[in-house]
């Protein structure tokens, strides 16, 4: 199928550089590489790689006190743990 669709994007100047040198090590082109991703993405519906969030100061916080055993909400049951959420 002949390409006939342009993607232009921004990206961090040395970003660009590494990834592509990493992109010649590996034979490809930037395009056959975004290809590829596309072509994953269309296949599995979905990113072809897991997220993981970097948590924030907050959840950095919450966690350190869950482990810590502080700042915990006891529920005796699905109805007391949805009117501790009061919603």
């Amino acid at each position: 199928m002949a390409k006939t669709a342009a993607l232009r994007i921004q990206l961090e100047p040395h970003l660009k550089s590494e990834v592509e040198d990493i992109f010649r090590k590996l034979g490809i082109s930037a395009s056959e590489a975004v290809t590829l991703f596309y072509r994953s993405v269309m296949k599995k519906k979905n990113l072809p790689f897991e997220i993981e969030d970097i948590p924030n100061a907050e959840t950095l916080k919450v966690m350190r006190d869950t482990d810590e055993g502080k700042n915990l909400v006891e529920c005796n049951d699905f109805d007391d743990f949805v009117k501790k959420l009061e919603i």
